[in-house]
């Protein structure tokens, strides 16, 4: 009776016990579904000879009650014929054939009963293994959760706030002084810049002044000045 005290440990509520203590609950519920199918399917395959003794044992008693009755009929034949000595020795094998189908009729019942008893125990097997792939996938589920869960809580409890708002600190300040850095170049490029659009502009009037002067000669030679 394996199949059903391997059912009785799956099924009990102790059940999450089992799946703490091992290594791998995952592999573990696996396992046991893989068990369980053999299980089935050597259940099945029992199933499947008791069936086919039942139906061997079914034609024996089928035929040792049609011998019997075919005793009988020529039995009614010798008396219809005036021939008793003749219809009592076909009563004498139908005597025979009626021990013959009484015991078929024994062994098929009771071949018959262990039969019904082992489909029963299948169908069962099978509503159980059902069940049981329907827990796996929420154990599974269950399993990973918890890792997921375990792993977090050493990922929170290694992690120190004090020090990382102190990374914070330094790193702030060293882009304060970046930026502090960033403002001094920018306001020396500034006066770089006020200084050469000095001396442009100064490069510039004295290029306007020449124009000028130039274009005053060039009016009063015209005009005989």
């Amino acid at each position: 009776m394996g199949i059903f005290s391997r059912l009785s440990d799956l099924l009990k509520s102790n059940i999450n016990d089992l799946i703490d203590k091992a290594e791998d609950p995952e592999k573990m519920v696996k396992q046991i579904i893989i068990d369980m199918q053999k299980e089935l399917n050597d259940s099945t395959q029992a199933l499947g000879k008791a069936m086919a003794a039942e139906r061997t044992a079914k034609n024996q008693y089928d035929a040792a009650a049609a011998k019997s009755a075919e005793w009988e009929n020529k039995a009614k034949q010798a008396l219809t014929a005036g021939d008793e000595e003749l219809a009592k020795k076909a009563l004498e094998n139908k005597v025979k054939a009626d021990k013959n189908t009484e015991q078929y009729k024994e062994m098929y019942e009771t071949i018959s009963s262990q039969t019904e008893t082992i489909r029963t125990q299948v169908e069962v097997l099978k509503s159980k293994l059902q069940e049981a792939k329907s827990r796996q996938a929420m154990l599974i589920a269950r399993s990973k959760m918890a890792d997921t869960q375990k792993e977090l809580a050493k990922a929170s409890g290694g992690f120190d706030p004090n020090s990382a708002s102190e990374k914070f600190d330094r790193m702030e300040e060293k882009i304060m002084a970046k930026e502090a850095e960033a403002q001094a170049f920018t306001e020396i490029a500034a006066e770089n810049n006020v200084e050469n659009d000095d001396t442009a502009k100064q490069f510039e009037k004295l290029e306007t002044d020449s124009k000028v002067s130039s274009e005053l000669e060039r009016l009063k030679a015209e005009m005989g000045m």
